[in-house]
């Protein structure tokens, strides 16, 4: 059996979640089931729909967000309703991983969690203590915590300026 990574696109480049999709397609062309959980996509949600419409590919796409509008974009009351919306989708994502219910999982702008409080380190890295050999995950986001670093075997950065691949000794 091939042990399989746990990747992290992060930076304040663009094209993050288009190399993580191109990974689960990736995946997926290869006979792998793909699970896609998308965090704080806001007004782009909807940017994967296509995937949806493909009946031959084993992709199943995950979004708990009900709000239209990004969350910065949000008043209190209704940043309240989405983290509790978003608590779920990680809530979701850790039942995922404990019960290998894929062979690929995407965590898209999980990683932004942190950024905007909805989250702590510790939960992320609860969901990854969990990951066996046989998962391949992939986060995104705009920075990854040195808390979380351990359990990356990959970390690709894309800045403005540049894109730096780094792997790590896990």
């Amino acid at each position: 059996m091939v042990k399989e990574l746990t990747e992290v696109y992060c930076g304040d480049g663009r094209g993050k979640t288009t190399l993580a999709i191109g990974q689960s397609l990736r995946a997926c062309s290869q006979g792998k089931s793909v699970i896609i959980i998308q965090f704080l996509k806001g007004k782009e949600r909807r940017e994967l729909d296509f995937l949806e419409d493909m009946d031959s590919m084993d992709i199943k796409i995950f979004r708990f967000e009900k709000m239209d509008r990004c969350y910065e974009e949000l008043n209190e009351q209704e940043k309240e309703e989405e983290r509790l919306n978003i608590l779920n989708a990680l809530n979701f994502a850790r039942k995922v991983v404990a019960t290998q219910e894929c062979d690929f999982l995407l965590l898209d702008e999980i990683l932004r969690l942190l950024d905007n409080g909805i989250t702590t380190e510790e939960s992320i890295e609860d969901i990854l203590k969990l990951k066996d050999e046989s998962m391949h995950i992939v986060m995104t986001g705009r920075t990854l915590p040195e808390k979380l670093r351990p359990y990356v075997n990959r970390i690709t950065t894309l800045s403005t300026e540049e894109i730096k691949n780094e792997e790590t000794e896990k």
